[in-house]
């Protein structure tokens, strides 16, 4: 039984009203990116094709119409709609949720897998800037169709929009969505309105439902066709976004979305567009906004301005979950972060992320200044990021679902040909503004694999300076160590061995705790694990026992909640009563570097900024003792 193939319900039914609200609230969040392509999508395959004001070849419209439809169908709704969201890791979604599943299909660790899912986090974080920037200058731009006069405005409005949606963060993706799901709702119907009235005049752009009329296109036009790939492309750039939100509402009102209005909308407004231009050449200059009559247009241009604003909302809370789960997975330094909502978990917000992302699209609004500009710089990273996810797919399809090698490669090899394809005819754009994301994920990238590698060298240095546990209950049972009273917990990434911390409290206080936790957190490949999974407890000796925590990649870690655990487990510890000890690295060179200077420079930067443990792990700044260590690399 597919996620479709559910029983019916009754109206009364409080889960159909459930699946009814969060549809609304995906409309909104998840649909808003892709929702807005019609405002330049066509537009951009159009003039890639050479065709202007002059004249416009039926044979072109028809051809142009037919890859978009076609891209869709194909990339949106089979790859992305019907297969990738039933690839969910427990209901998460994205690239590194897809990493984290297929390592755990292989068994272990594979480093091609995580260099591929770190690869692919790094484009979407590309596409996370460039998506506010085109989004919100396409809608202003429509204000000049209206008067020249806005032309010197466009910019400073956007920058103005952009700062205002940041803004608004705070207050959740479930807040956001409750105000953009009607919003966009009533955009789509505003497009499919427009796309019926041109499409009523000239329905025979309906053979472009032909995929034979996308292929001549293709393959008549030598570099050309290439050139209109690339820019057609522009019609699905907001399907990865979806993948990667759908830990915020699940994939039932994904689904149900776009199957029942999204899809059907943008069909009729494309192809509501292709019969204007055959009929007016000249709309060639903005064709969706000539879809409407002139008193229409002003309250058209609005509509737009606020459908932009939430199609950016759609990379926001995807880059919120990447985020998340690239700092659970050891791939980025801790950051601080907030739940927004009681309900939802995977609802949060992130102070830095939406800093330096406002940043980034104001830096690319102020550069290219127009949709046009922009148009040539998008694509590349949304194309990488899907070849990525197409190649995890293939390998869950393989191992986690156990399918046949034949039947994977049926099925998920013609897309993944499709994605690669989608990606050649995008790097032409490089020279013409494509570096930008390139540059963005490559600066992503250099910061995963610099985290990496310094925590690496970091957790080598101080295993190298540990003490084996045997030696260290030799000196617990001597006479020669003072005890205090209380509970004493000790952090360590290594139970076997005595943590730096436990080690510096021997050498400076003589003295140790009645009762000592040594205490290690791991992160699962899963998003989530139940709360009686998360805690297990092995007594060493009397006063001494060793406990390990286990969270999700998209869980906010809470220690103090998870100690109540122990309680099950006969152990009562009392939480105001202990004493959390800590150790503070303090990084220098080292004299022989294990890294090149430029990486210590940068990982020093990143640690120095990483949130506390104390403030990731939610304990009581009260019960935190912090001990100052000194770490070569």
């Amino acid at each position: 039984m597919t996620a479709l193939d559910t029983p019916p319900l009754s109206p009364a039914d409080p889960r159909r009203a459930g699946l009814m609200a969060a549809s609304l609230a995906v409309i909104g969040v998840v649909y808003g990116d892709i929702g807005t392509s019609p405002l330049y999508a066509l537009r951009e395959a159009m003039l890639a094709t050479g065709a202007g004001a002059a004249g416009v070849e039926r044979a072109t419209v028809l051809g142009v119409l037919s890859l978009i439809t076609w891209s869709l169908m194909l990339v949106v709704t089979l790859k992305y709609v019907l297969l990738l969201l039933r690839a969910d890791n427990e209901g998460e979604g994205g690239t590194l949720s897809l990493l984290a599943l297929a390592q755990r299909a292989l068994g272990r660790p594979h480093r091609g897998i995580l260099i591929l899912g770190m690869i692919g986090a790094a484009l979407f974080f590309g596409d996370a800037a460039i998506t506010p920037a085109i989004s919100v200058l396409s809608a202003i731009e429509g204000l000049t169709l209206v008067t020249e006069r806005f032309q010197p405005m466009i910019v400073p409005m956007a920058c103005a929009i952009i700062v205002v949606l940041f803004a608004v963060q705070s207050g959740g993706t479930e807040r956001v969505a409750r105000f953009f799901g009607p919003v966009t709702l009533v955009w789509f119907l505003v497009m499919a309105v427009g796309g019926i009235a041109a499409l009523a005049s000239d329905l025979s752009v309906l053979a472009a439902l032909n995929p034979i009329h996308a292929l001549r296109l293709v393959t008549s036009h030598g570099a050309i066709g290439f050139a209109v790939m690339g820019a057609a492309f522009l019609a699905v750039t907001g399907a990865e976004a979806l993948y990667a939100d759908m830990g915020h509402f699940g994939r039932r009102p994904i689904q149900l979305a776009w199957l029942v209005l999204v899809f059907p909308c943008l069909l009729l407004n494309y192809f509501g567009q292709g019969a204007l231009l055959l009929s007016h050449p000249e709309a060639i200059e903005n064709p969706f906004y000539l879809l409407y009559p002139d008193w229409a247009l002003v309250p058209v241009v609005a509509m737009a301005s606020m459908a932009t604003v939430i199609a950016s909302q759609a990379v926001i809370s995807g880059a919120y979950s990447l985020t998340q789960q690239a700092v659970q997975l050891k791939l980025l330094p801790r950051l601080r972060l907030r739940q927004t909502s009681d309900v939802a978990q995977g609802q949060i917000y992130m102070p830095e992320v939406t800093f330096w992302l406002m940043v980034g699209v104001l830096f690319l609004v102020l550069t290219f200044r127009s949709s046009s500009g922009l148009a040539s710089a998008y694509g590349i990273a949304v194309t990488g990021t899907m070849v990525v996810t197409a190649s995890l797919a293939m390998v869950v399809m393989h191992r986690h679902w156990r399918w046949p090698v034949w039947l994977t490669a049926l099925v998920m090899g013609p897309l993944l040909a499709l994605d690669i394809v989608f990606l050649a005819a995008n790097l032409t754009k490089i020279l013409a503004g494509g570096y930008l994301p390139l540059g963005i994920g490559a600066g992503m990238l250099v910061l995963m694999v610099t985290w990496q590698r310094g925590s690496a060298l970091v957790r080598t240095q101080e295993r190298a300076s540990n003490l084996p546990m045997e030696t260290l209950l030799r000196q617990l049972r001597s006479d020669s160590i003072a005890t205090v009273p209380g509970t004493a917990v000790y952090l360590t990434a290594t139970p076997e061995e005595a943590p730096v911390a436990l080690l510096h409290s021997l050498k400076h206080f003589k003295a140790l705790h009645e009762n000592i936790v040594l205490l290690t957190i791991v992160t699962a490949d899963v998003p989530r694990v139940p709360a009686e999974a998360q805690v297990t407890m092995e007594e060493i000796d009397d006063r001494l026992r060793r406990v390990t925590m286990t969270f999700g990649y998209a869980e906010e870690p809470d220690v103090p909640k998870a100690f109540l655990q122990c309680r099950k487990l006969g152990w009562k510890p009392d939480i105001m009563a202990t004493s959390f000890i800590l150790s503070r690295r303090s990084l220098k060179l080292a004299n022989r570097r294990r890294m090149p200077g430029w990486q210590s420079v940068l990982f020093f930067y990143l640690a120095r900024n990483a949130a506390s443990a104390s403030d990731w792990f939610r304990i009581p700044a009260s019960r935190v003792v912090e001990i100052g260590t000194q770490v070569n690399v």
